[in-house]
């Protein structure tokens, strides 16, 4: 499976720009081809795409993922091939190596998250614990 990564950079003035080899996050050419398709429909289409970690589900994390029109002072700001995505501090700590996919099945279709940091997930795979 091929993976993009980026220099992470900082879009805030106030900030500086920090600059590495890898990100903590890595997107699938699929993945970031999709989300441009569903941000193309949106009106306004907004500036990128926020992913993370919240609490919930049955083993006690679970991911997000929601259009942003810009970052949080706390966000760090990656970009993939021209899409900004949004990370807050917390969410980098649970992403941190992980790859996102998008995949399409006879079943069904959609976002997966492949995190090495996940110790078990719950029996209908929507949650997981680290």
């Amino acid at each position: 499976m091929a993976t993009l990564t980026a220099p992470i950079t900082n879009d805030s003035a106030s900030l500086p720009a920090t600059e590495t080899k890898a990100t903590p996050l890595n997107m699938t050419p699929a993945a970031i081809a999709k989300v441009r398709e569903i941000m193309a429909t949106q009106d306004p289409i907004p500036a990128g795409l926020r992913v993370g970690v919240v609490g919930g589900g049955c083993s006690g994390f679970q991911y997000s993922m929601a259009f942003e029109n810009q970052a949080g002072m706390m966000d760090k700001v990656f970009t993939y091939d021209g899409l900004k995505v949004f990370i807050d501090a917390t969410s980098l700590m649970y992403l941190n190596s992980c790859v996102v996919d998008y995949v399409e099945t006879f079943e069904a279709a959609g976002f997966k998250f492949e995190n090495p940091n996940v110790k078990s997930t719950c029996g209908c795979g929507s949650s997981f614990s680290v």
